[in-house]
């Protein structure tokens, strides 16, 4: 039985899919001006997972998240660049998909954009206008009346007036309300822009979220979720103008991942402390990475540091050294580790609990590797197997033990030919020079690991 914790209720509830069998997810993606940072990566990783385990329960998993590749960053950015929009959107969208194939995720089952639904948008408009729920201003734009919808504040348990208060939101001469939010602006000269009824101009942020979700899903679907900032206003004014439309209750579950913070602290450009995934990829093996992130259960916050990714790393190379030059079946009988492991992952996909399992699985198998061969490459196949929905361990154990920190240093050839060279000196019984080899290997963050089948080594 899954539970999932849900935002809106602000407790954990037994799932019920609309169509027996079948999920629909919306994921909101990311407004694609610059390279992915670690907390999207966060967010990339926790539904990757999400999705992976709702698909292994046998659900008919139909996982959207959007891009958006209009908006005020993408306009300024480009302009910065002196690019279009268009150039920089692609550019930017194929960087992600690069991060995110080197993380161990898969790709969502679609990925809309939202300047392939700008007539949707428009007819959304268009819709809510009609029905009272928005006007155009004096300067042009169209706006949601957000007091016209009793419900408002309900993702967050908040009255409107609750919300404002402290809230920075631009008070503007044309809104009727300092609520009231954008759902239509009007082109500035040089900027990108569609013929609307409003005008020639470009959606509103929020608005492209609703006409895409309800066109991709329906109008009623399962599960929306993203990261900690979206809840208000973001996800809060989806509500509002998707019910508003089409006069139906929008989502069922709502689920929102933790924050990542860097040495305890808000990660922030102007704290200096900002990552891209690119940064973290330069050091660290793409895994260790994903190990961080699996390690906590999606709604935590992650503290990220050197030392997280480092203790990240200690932790998954004990994993990769219990499948080292281990045998796997083909088939083999679950035990009473995958029932526990299903059964964190159906309390709302408690990953760290997940993890623990699998660490106890590792304790066994290494039990067993001396004294029961076969119960060995069984249990190997099992710890495989519950970590592929974590998206772990899908790396040679050899390969993976020596790439899992990138320095600067030596590369692979190298290491292996001074490997060589102290294997033909132990030979010729010149220990002083095999003594050296390992002493220079070790300066340089190399371990060599003696057995009968010869050395092998990991960066230490």
């Amino acid at each position: 039985m899954l539970k999932i914790y849900n935002t809106l209720s602000g407790k954990k509830e037994v799932f019920k899919p609309i169509v027996e069998g079948k999920v629909g997810m919306y994921v909101c993606g990311n407004t694609v001006y610059d390279f992915c940072h670690i907390g999207h990566a966060r967010a990339m990783i926790s539904f990757d997972i999400i999705s992976r385990f709702i698909r292994h329960l046998g659900y008919d998993l139909n996982y959207v998240r959007n891009i958006t590749d209009v908006d005020d960053k993408i306009i300024k950015r480009a302009q910065e660049n002196n690019e279009t929009t268009q150039s920089l959107t692609e550019r930017m969208i194929a960087a992600q998909q690069e991060d995110e194939l080197k993380l161990g995720n898969k790709m969502p089952d679609r990925e809309p954009k939202a300047t392939e639904f700008m007539q949707e948008i428009i007819t959304m408009i268009q819709t809510l206008v009609e029905k009272g729920f928005a006007y155009q201003g004096a300067s042009g734009d169209v706006y949601y009346r957000a007091t016209a919808f009793a419900e408002y504040g309900k993702l967050n348990n908040r009255k409107l007036d609750e919300m404002l208060a402290g809230a920075r939101i631009d008070v503007e001469a044309s809104k009727e309300h300092p609520a009231d939010f954008v759902l239509w602006k009007q082109a500035k000269s040089g900027e990108v822009s569609w013929e609307s009824p409003w005008g020639a101009g470009r959606p509103g942020w929020h608005i492209e979220c609703s006409a895409m979700s309800t066109n991709c899903l329906g109008s009623h679907f399962d599960i929306h979720g993203g990261g900690p900032d979206l809840k208000f206003p973001h996800h809060e004014n989806e509500i509002a103008q998707s019910e508003a439309a089409t006069g139906k209750e929008y989502v069922n579950y709502w689920m929102h991942c933790g924050a990542v913070r860097v040495n305890n602290e808000k990660m922030s450009k102007s704290l200096g402390n900002f990552f891209t995934v690119r940064d973290v990829l330069a050091k660290f093996n793409p895994e260790v990475v994903r190990y961080l992130m699996v390690s906590s259960q999606y709604r935590s916050a992650i503290d990220y540091s050197d030392q997280s990714l480092h203790e990240a790393k200690v932790a998954l190379e004990r994993l990769y050294t219990a499948l080292r030059g281990q045998t796997l079946v083909s088939s083999y009988e679950a035990t009473d580790f995958t029932v526990r492991f299903e059964a964190a992952m159906k309390d709302d996909f408690n990953t760290a609990v997940a993890v623990s399992v699998l660490f106890e699985l590792v304790r066994e198998l290494n039990k067993a590797k001396a004294e029961a061969p076969e119960k060995a490459a069984a249990l190997a196949t099992e710890l495989k197997s519950l970590a592929e929905l974590l998206g772990l361990l899908y790396q040679d154990p050899e390969y993976f033990l020596q790439n899992s920190t990138i320095v600067e240093g030596l590369s692979e050839e190298a290491i292996q030919a001074l490997i060589d060279e102290r294997t033909q000196a132990r030979k010729d019984k010149n220990f002083a020079r095999s003594d050296e080899i390992r002493d220079e290997l070790d300066s340089k963050g190399i371990e060599l690991l003696d057995s009968r089948e010869g050395t092998t080594w990991t960066r230490n």
